[in-house]
């Protein structure tokens, strides 16, 4: 009605190249301190930021491996990588991981990370949580529940990390304070 022009959050091939960056980013900072990853971990939603990143380490670290990550129930990537479609996810399901909890992958992203991811990964409100805890107790860094589900798979041993070089990608720090603050007195 407006006649604004509607930009996808995560569908779209300049939204996915600017989430690129944040791999640029991990590459340049991790070749700085002589790193070579085994794994990078990203949390997923529609797919940008982990199609992005899929991209940009395809072509300058093409030996790590990508892992989408997702809250259990709400891992329609993981389910549609093993499928090789576009999955839905069951309704009336919930999750705290708020940010991540779309339908399914992106139908851009989704043939991106299909071609380029070596996997998906799910993990529980209750490890997802214990991360949360654990970012902020031995690195003070407040976490949002959807951006440390990465984290939570290391933690949880989702993912074979042992004798690995494995980074995580942890975004956001949008929590409810009564959230948090339930977190961090729960052990």
């Amino acid at each position: 009605k407006s006649g604004a022009t509607l930009i996808h959050p995560y569908d779209d091939y300049e939204i996915v190249t600017g989430q690129a960056t944040v791999g640029m980013e991990f590459i340049e900072q991790t070749g700085q301190r002589n790193i070579d990853l085994d794994l990078l971990l990203v949390p997923c939603s529609g797919g940008g930021l982990i199609s992005g990143n899929a991209i940009t380490f395809d072509k300058l670290s093409p030996k790590t491996s990508l892992y989408s990550v997702e809250p259990s129930g709400f891992d329609d990537t993981r389910r549609s990588l093993n499928a090789g479609k576009r999955l839905k996810n069951k309704a009336g399901l919930n999750s705290f991981c708020d940010a991540l909890l779309l339908e399914t992958p992106g139908k851009l992203t989704f043939e991106i990370n299909k071609r380029l991811l070596t996997g998906g990964l799910a993990v529980t409100d209750k490890e997802t949580a214990k991360a949360i805890r654990i970012a902020f107790e031995e690195f003070k860094i407040v976490l949002e529940p959807g951006g440390a589900v990465g984290l939570a798979a290391v933690l949880s041993q989702t993912i074979h990390t042992v004798n690995k070089t494995v980074g995580v990608i942890c975004t956001g720090g949008n929590i409810d304070a009564n959230t948090f603050s339930s977190i961090l007195s729960s052990k």
